[in-house]
């Protein structure tokens, strides 16, 4: 069992620049691999990156590539977030995600939310045009 508080969220103006943050509590973070979704109103929840057990191994979909990166800290459990050239389409709820995987998945990184054993609350993002 893992316990994930994400921070940071707020509103910023476009073109602008936030970094999110995610602690974890509970089992040793370095087994888990972890991912950032968000949702926005009448969507479906969506990856916006992933990282591997290591941090060596990252994913980024078309819409988020060269904007956003995502980085871990494994002897401080946290996950980070930072998203630049905001636009008003990042705006969304952003939840960071974990699940536990053996070190022989060292490289694997979940895309998907049904690939996710524990989520945090969520933080709120809000780009204004």
């Amino acid at each position: 069992q893992v316990l994930l508080v994400e921070s940071g969220g707020g509103l910023v103006q476009a073109g602008g620049s936030l970094r999110l943050s995610c602690i974890a509590s509970g089992r040793t973070f370095s087994t888990y691999v972890m991912g950032w979704f968000r949702q926005a109103p009448g969507k479906e929840r969506e990856s916006v990156a992933a990282v591997s057990l290591s941090g060596s191994n990252t994913y980024y979909p078309d819409s988020v590539k060269g904007r956003f990166t995502i980085s871990r800290e494994n002897a401080k459990s946290k996950v980070y977030l930072q998203m630049n050239s905001l636009k008003p389409e990042d705006t969304a709820v952003y939840y960071c995600a974990a699940v536990e995987r053996a070190i022989r998945w060292r490289n694997w990184v979940g895309t998907t939310p049904d690939e996710y054993d524990y989520w945090g609350q969520g933080t709120q993002v809000t780009v204004s045009s």
